[in-house]
């Protein structure tokens, strides 16, 4: 069996983790990151997908994994991109980060309203001093208000291509399946299959 760190204090991205990961690379278990968290100063979501592999793996010797994640709206050039987590301020304030990004974009037509969600999955391997990121998105746009209580972050505003609901109506085992993570977790998933 082997044993991966994520990076992460959240226990809703390690149970995400391992529910997906479980299905698709039989024998993998990820376990969480009891260590400091670093300072995240890359300026893209690989470079600090990067820098939080790194820290797990220096810390627990264990190979480990991190993503970086956020969503990406065309009208606003990409943004709040690697900021989406802090949108509003660096309380990390979902709900405020939602507000303020629909204020952002309250005069924007329906159809320029597109978006997508980004996820870039950094590992670390310290046996070897092998490193590589693995990216995926899932493509969307941007609802006018918010709908749905299941996810977190922008699941309540996001309507994913070929939906007219949110991210926050489906089902989580329906959006386990379609979205941006899995995504970046199946082309993981290839990739240590290989």
């Amino acid at each position: 069996m082997n044993t991966f760190v994520l990076a992460t204090h959240n226990q809703h991205k390690i149970e995400e983790f391992n529910a997906i990961l479980s299905e698709l690379v039989p024998g993998i278990t990820v376990i969480g990151y009891d260590g400091p968290e670093p300072i995240e100063d890359g300026v893209s979501f690989a470079e600090n997908a990067l820098i939080k592999a790194r820290a797990a793996a220096a810390h627990t010797g264990l190979p480990s994994l991190s993503d970086d994640s956020g969503i990406c709206v065309d009208v606003l050039g990409g943004m709040p991109g690697i900021f989406s987590a802090r949108w509003a301020g660096n309380q990390k304030d979902n709900a405020a980060n939602v507000q303020l990004l629909l204020e952002q974009m309250s005069d924007v037509r329906d159809g320029d309203r597109g978006a997508h969600f980004t996820c870039h999955i950094a590992v670390v391997m310290p046996e070897t001093s092998e490193e590589f990121v693995v990216e995926g998105n899932w493509p969307g746009s941007i609802a006018r208000e918010v709908h749905g209580v299941n996810g977190f972050g922008y699941d309540p505003v996001f309507i994913p291509e070929g939906f007219e609901v949110t991210a926050a109506i489906l089902d989580p085992t329906e959006k386990n399946k379609l979205s941006h993570r899995s995504r970046a977790l199946q082309a993981l998933a290839d990739r240590l299959s290989s």
